[in-house]
């Protein structure tokens, strides 16, 4: 069976699904703009909410570092230095963890490079995201297993054979693996989320927990991703749109992201377990809506019934039409009056 446990929170076929709320940079570098946004997304009824981190001088060449970033979303004149404005401390992360213990949800972050992924280990971080543009970096991928902490691997702007390698290079370092299924488009339009692969990932994977990482504009594939297996659910989340950054257009502002959840946990509910049963909710409702069979006429005793004789009406208090050959043939032996009901009690000498 397929078990992934994050943070204490076991994650099986048979549970809810764990929902990740995708700050990133959402904040816009600022600790209480963090704070309110982990309130909020801690209402909406999420289970994480997560950070991204990066050691700027590390991640990108020097020619990407300083290279000019002057538009509308910017925080600095190079792409380096808008980098390095979003960036949070420790001093901010032992906060924000702080506060996130104390509603009750868990954090963690996408580590983007080496020292970053340290940084967070040493903060203890209790697992990791790795984000799709690492899925080929096997280096990164295996340091980050090595620390024996659940791995969430985004798939994005990958081909199967990518995603088969990634996942025996963590397999046997860290067995707690959960693969998305991820475009790497944002915003990701509908024709390209490809939700089947969901499935593919299962089959192909027994042993992993799958999941979706998805940035498509609205709520509703979350519940058919659940449907097809997935158990994990990551959604950019933004405290408005219109808030200064490139991810927040894609991002669901706090009454999308409640209502997804909401949705979730509802689709849990109403798959059910396969049995087809009767409830007690439908009783009345089924008598008032269902047929029985009825006299069509006044009939006297000693009448040999026929087709004629016998109609389908509601309520559906009495025999139910799919009986009505058990009484074609039979004698009345009590006077019937039209729209009694045809049973054993005024009709003998049929079939049954």
């Amino acid at each position: 069976m397929r078990e992934f446990t994050i943070d204490g929170k076991r994650i099986t076929d048979d549970s809810d699904c764990y929902v990740i709320a995708e700050i990133g940079n959402n904040h816009q570098g600022d600790l209480e703009t963090a704070m309110q946004m982990f309130r909020v997304a801690d209402s909406c009824g999420v289970d994480a909410v997560k950070l991204q981190t990066r050691n700027n001088r590390e991640l990108f060449t020097e020619a990407g570092y300083n290279a000019p970033y002057d538009n509308e979303s910017s925080y600095g004149a190079t792409y380096g230095l808008h980098r390095d404005y979003l960036e949070f401390g420790v001093g901010e992360y032992f906060e924000l963890m702080s506060l996130a213990k104390e509603l009750g949800i868990s954090m963690f972050s996408t580590p983007f490079d080496f020292k970053s992924a340290d940084f967070l280990y040493e903060l203890g971080m209790e697992f990791f995201k790795v984000a799709s543009g690492d899925l080929r970096n096997i280096p990164f991928l295996k340091h980050i297993a090595g620390f024996g902490k659940p791995m969430i691997v985004s798939t994005g702007g990958a081909t199967m054979i990518d995603v088969e390698r990634a996942h025996d290079a963590v397999m046997p370092i860290n067995s707690q693996l959960c693969l998305m299924q991820c475009t790497a488009a944002y915003p990701a339009d509908f024709n390209v989320l490809n939700l089947r692969v969901i499935e593919t990932y299962r089959n192909r994977f027994p042993g992993v927990t799958v999941g979706l990482s998805s940035h498509d504009n609205g709520i509703a594939m979350a519940g058919v991703a659940y449907v097809l297996g997935a158990r994990v659910i990551e959604k950019h989340f933004t405290l408005n749109h219109t808030m200064k950054g490139t991810d927040h257009a894609f991002s669901l502002e706090p009454i999308g992201l409640q209502k997804m959840v909401r949705d979730l946990r509802r689709v849990k509910i109403a798959l059910g377990d396969g049995i087809k049963r009767v409830y007690p909710v439908e009783e009345k409702p089924i008598e008032k809506m269902a047929k029985s069979l009825y006299a069509a006429r006044d009939i006297p005793v000693g009448h040999t019934l026929d087709e004629g004789d016998i109609v389908f009406k509601s309520p559906g208090i009495g025999i139910a039409p799919y009986r009505v050959d058990e009484f074609i043939g039979g004698k009345v032996i009590m006077p019937v009056h039209k729209d009694d009901p045809i049973n054993a009690f005024n009709v003998g000498g049929g079939v049954f």
